[in-house]
C-alpha cells in the first residue's frame, strides 16, 4: 500500500460505479509500460478492449531489417523477479479468490507461470474498472497459456460473464511432418471474450454463404431465375411450446406463424406446397439471406501472408479484417475502443476504419510510427487529410475524480466469532468482500471498526 491512499470516508466503498467520460482524446498513443497508463484512465469509460499481450513463450522477438516494424522488439520472458511487490499486494487485498488461484499455481507447470499470471491478473483487474457496464473485452492468446488464463478472466470478470472462447486459424502449419514431430499442426490462437455484465451489446456478424451451400440448398429458382430454398414453417415444440394448430393448404399442424401471418404469407407467394397432402414450405430467397452467422471457430480470416499489402514485419502481427470482427460485433460507431498492447497498432486502423474512437499502449515508439504509416496508406480512401496522432509518454489526468488517480483504500479490523478477542487486521479498497469471506464475521464489529480506522494516515 502507498501512503496516503486510505480513503477518508467510510461510505466511499458502498454504491455501484458511475458512468464517466473517457478522458484520453481520441487517437492517442501513450508511450509507456500499459500498467502506468491504465490506472490513470477514467473508470467506467471505454466500450471494448482488445489485448494481444505477450503469449509467455520464452523467447525474444523482433522485427526484421528492412521491414516497416524494423526496430521494434519485445521479450515474452517472465521471472518472478520482474514482479512488483506492490502487485502482489493489491491482488491480495482486493482479490482473494484471484490470489488464492495465483498463488496455486506456483506449483504447477513451468516455474515462471506463476510470473506471467501476475503480471497479467494486475493489468486485467484495471481493465475490469475501466470498462463500461455494456462493455467487453477480447484477450488474445495461444494453448500456451489459454487454460490459466481462462481461470484468471473468470476470477477477475466473473464466470458468468464469460461469453465464448474463439478459436482462430492463425497458420497452415503441418507440424514439420516427415521431421520427427509427434503433435498435430499447431496453426491455432485462441481469443477469449468475456462482458462486464449482463448490459453488453453485441451484434452478430455473419459472412457470405459457401457456394457448395448455396449449390446444395438453394436449388430451386422462380422463372425470373431468382433463387430460393424451402424452410420448415412447423412451430418448434408444438403444442407444449403454444405453437398455433390450424388447417394449411389441407394439412393440419402446430405452425411457427399465427393464422393471419400465414395468410399472409401465402399471398404473398412465399408459401409452396410440392405435391397435395405434403406440408406446406417457406420460400426463402437467395438475395434476402444476410449470410452464414459467424461461430466461434474462425478459419475465414486469413493470417498475414508475406505477400500481404498490410504486412508491416511486427513480428506478431494479426490481421485487420480480425479487428475489424471483434470492434463491429462488440461496438457500436463512436463507442472507445482501447489496446493496451497495440503492437502495429492493428487495432487502432481496425478501430478508425469502423468510425470507432480508439487509445493505443505500447512500450515501443514503434507503435506511434507505424500508426501514422498506416493510417495514410490504409485508411487514406475513407478520410480526407491527414488524421492526427497525438504521442503521449504521461499518463494522463483522472477527472472522474478529485485528486490522486490511485485507488483509495481501508483499513478494516475483523473480529473472529469463536475467538473473543482475536481480529483479522488488513488493508483493502473493498472491505465488504473480507467481510463476507469470512461469513461468520460480525458486520458490526467490521463496521464500525471500518469507520474508526478507515481515515488517512
Amino acid at each position: 500500500m502507498r501512503t496516503g491512499q486510505i480513503a477518508h470516508s467510510f461510505t466511499a466503498t458502498i454504491g455501484g460505479s458511475i458512468l464517466s467520460t473517457c478522458n484520453v482524446r481520441n487517437r492517442t498513443i501513450f508511450c509507456d509500460d500499459n500498467i502506468d497508463i491504465l490506472p490513470a484512465i477514467n473508470s467506467d469509460s471505454v466500450d471494448l478492449i482488445y489485448l494481444d499481450p505477450p503469449f509467455n513463450k520464452n523467447k525474444e522477438f523482433t522485427a526484421p531489417i528492412g521491414s516497416s516494424a524494423e526496430g521494434a522488439s519485445f521479450k515474452d520472458i517472465f521471472r518472478e523477479d520482474d514482479l512488483k511487490d506492490e502487485w502482489l499486494l493489491t491482488i491480495e487485498e482486493d482479490e482473494p479468490d484471484l490470489f488464492h488461484y495465483l498463488t496455486g499455481i506456483k506449483g504447477v507447470g513451468k516455474p515462471y507461470n506463476f510470473a506471467y499470471l501476475a503480471y497479467m491478473a494486475i493489468r486485467l483487474i484495471e481493465c475490469r474498472r475501466i470498462l463500461k457496464q455494456k462493455g467487453s473485452v477480447y484477450l488474445h492468446c495461444d494453448p500456451t497459456m489459454s487454460h490459466y488464463l481462462k481461470t484468471t478472466m473468470d476470477c477477475v470478470f466473473g464466470e458468468e460473464n464469460f461469453r465464448n472462447e474463439i478459436v482462430w486459424k492463425r497458420s497452415d502449419s503441418k507440424g514439420n511432418v516427415g521431421q520427427g514431430t509427434k503433435h498435430f499442426g499447431r496453426q491455432n490462437d485462441n481469443l477469449l471474450f468475456y462482458a462486464k455484465s449482463n448490459k453488453a451489446g453485441f451484434s452478430q456478424p455473419y459472412v457470405e454463404l459457401d457456394k457448395d451451400y448455396v449449390k446444395k440448398f438453394y436449388r430451386y429458382s422462380d422463372p425470373d431465375g431468382r433463387r430460393y430454398k424451402l424452410d420448415n414453417m412447423l412451430g418448434p415444440g408444438g403444442a407444449a411450446k403454444g405453437n398455433p394448430y390450424y388447417e394449411v393448404m389441407g394439412v393440419s399442424r402446430h405452425w411457427r406463424y399465427s393464422k393471419e401471418r400465414m395468410q399472409a404469407l401465402i399471398d404473398q407467394g412465399r408459401v409452396v406446397q410440392t405435391k397435395p397432402g405434403t406440408v406446406p414450405m417457406y420460400k426463402r430467397y437467395l438475395d434476402e439471406s444476410r449470410g452464414r452467422p459467424v461461430g466461434s471457430n474462425w478459419a475465414d480470416i486469413s493470417f498475414i501472408r508475406g505477400w500481404s499489402k498490410e504486412k508491416t514485419g511486427y513480428p506478431t502481427q494479426k490481421p485487420r479484417a480480425l479487428l475489424e470482427r471483434i470492434i463491429s460485433a462488440s461496438s457500436n460507431e463512436g463507442d472507445v475502443v482501447l489496446d493496451p498492447f497495440c503492437g502495429c497498432a492493428t487495432t487502432c486502423i481496425a478501430a478508425e476504419r469502423l468510425g470507432r474512437s480508439w487509445i493505443g499502449i505500447d512500450i515501443s515508439i514503434k507503435a506511434y510510427e507505424l500508426v501514422q504509416e498506416r493510417l495514410a496508406k490504409e485508411t487514406a480512401s475513407i478520410f480526407e487529410g491527414d488524421v492526427v496522432v497525438d504521442l503521449k509518454t504521461d499518463p494522463p489526468a483522472r477527472t472522474d475524480q478529485a485528486g490522486d488517480y490511485k485507488e483509495q483504500k481501508y483499513v478494516y479490523v475483523i473480529s473472529h466469532p469463536n475467538f473473543p478477542g482475536e481480529y483479522k487486521v488488513g488493508i483493502a479498497k473493498n472491505w465488504s468482500s473480507k467481510w463476507k469471506r469470512r461469513g461468520s464475521a460480525k458486520q458490526s464489529d467490521i463496521s464500525m471498526r471500518s469507520l474508526i480506522t478507515g481515515m488517512n494516515g
